[in-house]
């Protein structure tokens, strides 16, 4: 049987099954692939960018229909469906508009003749792109290379497959020529294969820990490019002087957007001891007014978990910091009346380091939140984990946010509002969050051919 099926979260009602990938299918999409790169790397800057801004037309005329099918397989409530593909449309539109002056060559200053560095493509890249965003995560990777004259191969999440075939039919009539983008329903063993064919240049995955040492394990025997953009756990630091009301506003939205669901949520909550009382005490009344309804409907803001079984592993993780001696303060979890993969919002207090949840990932609605002495220990606690995609601090100093901003190990900081993702600016961590960033200036740079040309006449 194969993995590629779409089974509604709301329902555990599996919706329809696709047939995974023959090993005649990849060499057939490797070839497509690199005989399809000999011609887009000669199109002009101005055509590809006019294919990129048909794209975003297309995305923003059928958001709707992009956005129930998204809450289908893996239970985004539909309004946040219908925003993420507006993200979608300012990527292409971000690289179609600014790819030009991306690639413009950089003329380097010599002694004697002259020099520049060309951004010039490579050829056929593999993108493994997760469930969690499925359009936001394709286009991101793949906006920046269409414009660097790049060609791709998709391999989608196994529970996403119909939004990927309808990517394939968005770009189609966009009039992206054949074989410029390539969806496969590959396993994991093919996408080795995949990545040691000499015709393929590079890979990029968005995915958990465990997903980027695999790819970057064969990457790395294969001496091929990898870009990685794994897990987080992303602090929220509450100083002194913060607005706690617009602390709480943008905690609530920061950890249960997506369902909890993203890399960069806000998943621990850092509070100096002076107003913790305050915030916790606004925090907790404003998740239990939370409620978990239709994910179809406009209104809906938490819907259920993508998978029965990423319910499942959020159990466990909760009951887990339970039994070591974790606070509860605001009874959560799974509803198990309820088919599906529902989880009512919880919250934690009391977590320390002794506990294997301290440092893990809570992907999905529990909150974690922490006492701090001070900036000083709240900058700690944030450092003491094996993540560093990206942070939030909360104040009204700005000078205060700067030096907080500099003391932490993360790749992206916000002030003073949650975590977030732009077309212009770049996205990426350190540590175990990957390397590489995607989206803004850097994130056309990735998988580019930087040629250096000397002319010493």
């Amino acid at each position: 049987m194969s993995d590629y099926q779409v089974t509604n979260p709301a329902t555990g009602e599996v919706e329809a099954t696709y047939p995974t990938a023959t090993e005649q299918d990849i060499q057939q999409t490797i070839e497509q692939a690199e005989s399809a790169y000999q011609d887009w790397r000669q199109v002009a800057l101005s055509e590809r960018s006019a294919i990129l801004h048909k794209i975003a037309d297309i995305y923003l005329e059928r958001k709707d229909e992009l956005a129930r099918i998204m809450t289908a397989e893996m239970g985004k409530p539909v309004a946040e469906g219908k925003g993420e593909i507006g993200l979608v449309a300012e990527i292409f539109r971000y690289y179609a508009d600014n790819a030009e002056e991306l690639l413009a060559p950089d003329k380097i200053d010599v002694d004697s003749g002259s020099a520049s560095v060309h951004k010039l493509p490579v050829g056929v890249l593999l993108g493994i792109m997760p469930w969690n965003y499925p359009h936001y995560q394709v286009a991101r990777f793949v906006a920046p290379n269409f414009m660097a004259g790049n060609t791709i191969i998709l391999k989608h999440a196994p529970q996403c497959p119909k939004t990927a075939e309808i990517i394939v039919e968005l770009f189609q009539a966009a009039g992206l020529p054949d074989g410029v983008y390539n969806n496969i329903f590959a396993t994991n063993e093919q996408s080795a294969t995949i990545i040691n064919d000499a015709r393929v240049q590079g890979v990029s995955l968005t995915g958990s820990e465990r997903a980027g040492q695999a790819v970057a394990k064969v990457a790395g025997d294969a001496l091929k490019k990898v870009v990685l953009e794994l897990g987080g756990s992303d602090a929220f630091i509450v100083t002194e002087d913060a607005d706690i009301d617009l602390a709480i506003k943008g905690a609530i939205s920061g950890r249960f957007g997506n369902t909890g669901q993203a890399c960069n949520a806000a998943k621990r909550l850092i509070i100096v001891e002076s107003v913790y009382d305050k915030f916790v005490a606004g925090f907790t009344d404003a998740v239990r007014s939370m409620t978990l309804a239709d994910p179809l409907d406009e209104n809906t803001r938490i819907g259920p978990m993508s998978s029965t079984a990423a319910a499942q592993g959020l159990q466990q993780q909760l009951d887990s910091a339970i039994q070591a001696g974790a606070t509860v303060l605001v009874e959560g979890g799974r509803l198990k009346d309820k088919p599906g993969a529902w989880f009512a919002p919880a919250v934690l207090a009391d977590v320390d380091d002794s506990m294997d949840v301290y440092r893990e990932e809570l992907f999905g609605p529990v909150a974690v939140v922490y006492k701090a002495r001070d900036v000083d220990h709240a900058v700690k606690i944030a450092n003491d984990v094996p993540y560093g995609l990206g942070a939030s601090i909360q104040t009204q100093s700005a000078e205060l946010a700067t030096e907080i901003a500099n003391k932490l190990e993360v790749g992206m900081v916000t002030i003073n509002a949650p975590s977030g993702s732009e077309a212009n600016t770049p996205f990426g961590g350190v540590k175990c969050s990957g390397f590489g960033r995607e989206l803004g200036t850097l994130g056309i740079t990735e998988f580019l051919n930087h040629k250096l040309i000397r002319d010493m006449s």
